[in-house]
């Protein structure tokens, strides 16, 4: 197996963390996995973007442009922005909930959500939208969002990795008072 991954999303939405389960559940299969991420901006609101590279044959963490097989996005602009990275026939999941940037709050430029999913939908093939207000109402938190994408992008059958490792991934990394919470999170459907 050889997977490109890229998760986008805005700081303080868990991209990180999605990141590291990632990559920790591939490593309990044993395949070999390179990551980059950006964090810098996380503190402010910015964006923040991680590459994970599964399987054999990377030779960098970083994912080129044409080259990634699924882009797991917590916010729609942050999936718009990374989309250049998608390859033909490369699958995205998204939340449809918009975090705005600072800039469109000030006056500064226009942020719409609405058409940047309509955008994905003209553009993307295999495209998974996740409902994450109804998601956060259901479960009765928004703080799983991340985890709610991942068994998104699992169900799609892009990421490569089944919930069996994910799980295991998220014991290590989960507090025991959060664990309920995130694996109904992990089984939660759009």
């Amino acid at each position: 197996m050889r997977k490109n991954v890229i998760l986008c999303g805005v700081g303080g939405q868990g991209t990180i963390l999605a990141s590291r389960l990632i990559a920790s559940a591939a490593m309990k299969k044993d395949l070999p996995i390179k990551t980059a991420e950006t964090i810098g901006m996380a503190q402010r609101g910015g964006s923040v973007f991680s590459h994970l590279r599964i399987g054999e044959g990377a030779n960098s963490p970083l994912i080129a442009k044409g080259e990634a097989d699924l882009i797991i996005a917590f916010e729609p602009g942050e999936a718009v922005r990374q989309l250049p990275f998608l390859k033909k026939g490369g699958a995205v999941v998204v939340s449809k909930r918009p975090v705005m940037p600072v800039s469109a709050m000030i006056g500064k430029s226009s942020y719409d959500a609405d058409a940047m999913i309509a955008y994905l939908q003209a553009n993307v093939e295999h495209l998974t939208i996740v409902d994450a207000d109804r998601a956060a109402a259901e479960l009765g938190s928004a703080k799983t969002l991340n985890v709610v994408l991942l068994g998104a992008a699992i169900r799609s059958g892009e990421l490569g990795l089944g919930e069996a490792e994910v799980e295991e991934a998220m014991k290590e990394r989960v507090p025991d008072k959060f664990w309920e919470l995130n694996l109904k999170s992990l089984a939660w459907s759009k």
